[in-house]
């Protein structure tokens, strides 16, 4: 664990603080900053179940209408589960949403941007396909390595070949590999591409474009897609509505 940490997460009674994150909200917009440049931002299960309170409470709140994540430092968006702290027995069970409160969280409609800054391997790729908008740095580097450990990304299984084609997801899960910002957006899982340092900032810029839109609209918008894309054919996903 850093400095200042507990075993069981959650904010640091009377500092206003979060443990394991930054939080900011202004002007509409929440963003959350994975705070554990130490460990590439890797996350423990007391991480998670801090985060899942983090995005609950953003989706109650009537005067945030939009949110971005991204992780502190210039090397890493997140390297996944910390696996150090899983060695040493402190994983415990993640929450009803788990990894970052995010991968399993299916009714979610307001708008979340990922600004990915560097490194978002396993859990932390798989928590930025879980966002609307991916932004990237040129430095970042996405992967699903899993297999290369013995292990399956389960939520990635079944996030990436439903936003590229299910070839292209299939070359990267079978063989491991990391693919660059630039290849990502070729992919098509990634929106934009910029310099180093800039991810924050361009992330700002489209949750700025959202806000000139109706929050309404845009949520319906997002829960009426998603509606859709479970529904096997075009006649049936427009009838939904």
């Amino acid at each position: 664990m850093t400095t200042g940490e507990t075993a069981r997460g959650g904010q640091v009674k009377g500092s206003g603080e979060y443990l394991y994150c930054k939080v900011e909200d202004s002007d509409r917009i929440r963003i959350v900053t994975l705070n554990r440049p130490k460990v590439m931002n890797a996350l423990t299960t007391e991480a998670s179940h801090e985060l899942e309170g983090i995005w609950d409470e953003f989706a109650a709140r009537d005067d945030l209408w939009v949110a971005i994540v991204t992780g502190a430092g210039e090397r890493a968006f997140c390297a996944g589960n910390d696996l150090k702290a899983q060695a040493a027995g402190k994983r415990g069970p993640l929450p009803r949403t788990r990894f970052a409160g995010l991968t399993s969280r299916f009714d979610l409609d307001k708008p979340l941007i990922a600004a990915v800054n560097g490194v978002a391997v396993g859990g932390g790729f798989e928590m930025a396909l879980a966002c609307d908008i991916i932004v990237a740095s040129e430095n970042a580097v996405f992967g699903l390595p899993e297999a290369r450990v013995g292990l399956i990304p389960t939520v990635g299984l079944q996030r990436l070949p439903r936003i590229i084609p299910q070839k292209l997801a299939l070359g990267m899960i079978l063989t491991g590999r990391k693919v660059s910002a630039r290849e990502g957006s070729d992919l098509g899982f990634v929106n934009e591409v910029v310099a180093v340092g800039e991810a924050l900032t361009a992330a700002r810029r489209w949750a700025a474009m959202i806000l000139e839109c109706s929050p309404m609209a845009i949520r319906a918008a997002k829960q009426a897609m998603r509606l859709g894309l479970d529904e096997p054919s075009v006649e049936k996903a427009i009838r939904t509505l």
